[in-house]
């Protein structure tokens, strides 16, 4: 029981995560208002806080329940797994600065750096590739038979 209820906030925390990039992606763009740059940055508040609960639900699974952890830690997709969720924090900091940076804008219109874009642009790629990891990974596949 105690699994499922860990694996289903994990689920939760990665459909937030999702959740929030989307929005991001959906709402950025060259130019934007004061006012959209202080919701952006509580979109990326929700977006941090998620990743850090995709994390702490991912560990709790990984050392704590479920399979044992050496199903995790053996196997390479599970590294790569792992090294893209890394990847996809690492490109969140430059966007995650920006927001914090001007959440309290007095201007009518912000620039925003074409950087920024192609950072969430890229990490929704990113986004995309982990699931298709953890799939594998769930089958077994990169274990040593």
């Amino acid at each position: 029981m105690t699994y499922v209820l860990f694996r289903y906030l994990h689920f939760l925390a990665i459909i937030g995560l999702a959740g929030a990039l989307l929005i991001t992606n959906m709402a950025i763009s060259r130019t934007i208002s004061g006012e959209d740059a202080h919701n952006l940055a509580k979109v990326d508040g929700v977006y941090g806080l998620s990743a850090i609960a995709v994390l702490v639900f991912g560990l709790v699974l990984w050392l704590g329940v479920g399979k044992p952890a050496d199903f995790y830690s053996h196997n390479p997709v599970f590294h790569a797994k792992v090294g893209f969720f890394i990847l996809l924090g690492l490109l969140s900091i430059y966007p995650t600065v920006f927001f914090l940076k001007h959440r309290k804008t007095e201007a009518t219109e912000l620039t925003v750096p074409r950087l920024i874009i192609w950072l969430l642009r890229l990490e929704i790629v990113v986004l995309v590739i982990i699931p298709i990891l953890a799939a594998l990974m769930a089958r077994g596949i990169g274990l040593e038979s």
